[in-house]
């Protein structure tokens, strides 16, 4: 699945929420998961495709176990760990980032200062990408207030007049 795809879904599914650690908490709740998931379950729970699970694996990023038939079995904690992925994949991680990240994971508690500060990083270029886009939306909302239209998610869309770019 597109990482647009996925994040329609995580939009929706926090409906009106805003997204805080909270909300974000609740729609990883992974209390219920079984201890045990088919490739096509946890495609299923996390809307991602098989494909992408799989690639996921090649990359190093998640281990899975296989059944004695070869099949994929996905435990609790591959399902945490994917449910991280997702989300740092739709925040615009790299990667090869995340690869580096998992790496320090799987290191042990001794790179917890590196972790924290490769997140501190990211944290500080989703910020930085969130005032461009406020930005660029403010743009947007002045070209269409110069057409006459107004702005905002309640304002029903309107055609434009004809006027310069």
């Amino acid at each position: 699945m597109a990482t647009d795809d996925l994040m329609s879904k995580v939009l929706e599914a926090l409906g009106d929420a805003q997204p805080t650690v909270e909300a974000i908490h609740d729609l990883t709740d992974l209390a219920e998961v079984p201890s045990s998931m088919t490739i096509a379950e946890v495609a299923d729970r996390l809307a991602l495709s098989a494909h992408t699970l799989r690639y996921y694996e090649r990359a190093g990023l998640v281990t899975v176990a296989r059944d004695s038939q070869g099949h994929r079995v996905y435990d609790a904690d591959a399902v945490r760990r994917l449910v991280f992925l997702t989300r740092m994949r739709l925040s615009g991680m790299s990667m090869r980032e995340l690869q580096h990240y998992i790496e320090l994971v799987d290191a042990g508690e001794r790179t917890v200062p590196e972790r924290m500060a490769m997140l501190a990083e990211h944290r500080d270029t989703i910020v930085r990408r969130l005032r461009e886009l406020t930005l660029s939306l403010a743009a947007v909302d002045y070209k269409i207030t110069t057409y006459g239209g107004a702005t905002g998610s309640d304002v029903e869309r309107r055609p434009s007049r004809d006027a310069a770019a």
